[in-house]
């Protein structure tokens, strides 16, 4: 006895789908921080190098001693830029110096001392 055609099977592979990732987002409510990756100091001193490399690229990890969280490993922040004197140099002009050290005029003497309203 012949079976009718039948339609193959549909295998389904299982996806990872990030559930958080792929929930809305709601506005004004910033998502949970990611859990940080935690390390053994054990497993840190064989991978230091690309601990430090991670570390490089932003990510946050945490060293652990016999379990507990010891010390945590960060990346550096950006240098805060140096000043550069005479940026402004041409741009603005200041008074004379003689007029930027002369006495104040009695009448803005007197308004500087009375009380804001």
């Amino acid at each position: 006895m012949e079976q009718p055609d039948q339609p193959p099977l549909l295998v389904r592979r299982r996806t990872s789908i990030d559930p958080v990732a792929s929930r809305p987002r709601l506005p004004g409510i910033k998502p949970m921080p990611e859990p940080l990756r935690t390390v053994n100091v054990h497993e840190a001193k064989t991978h230091f190098s690309r601990l430090i490399d991670a570390a490089h690229a932003g990510e946050t990890i945490v060293l652990a001693k016999g379990g507990r969280p010891w010390a945590r490993l960060v990346p550096l922040e950006p240098p805060i830029p140096r000043r550069q004197p005479g940026v402004l140099a041409g741009r603005i002009s200041l008074p004379p110096v003689e007029e930027l050290l002369a006495p104040l005029p009695a009448e803005e003497l007197a308004g500087l001392e009375q009380p804001l309203p």
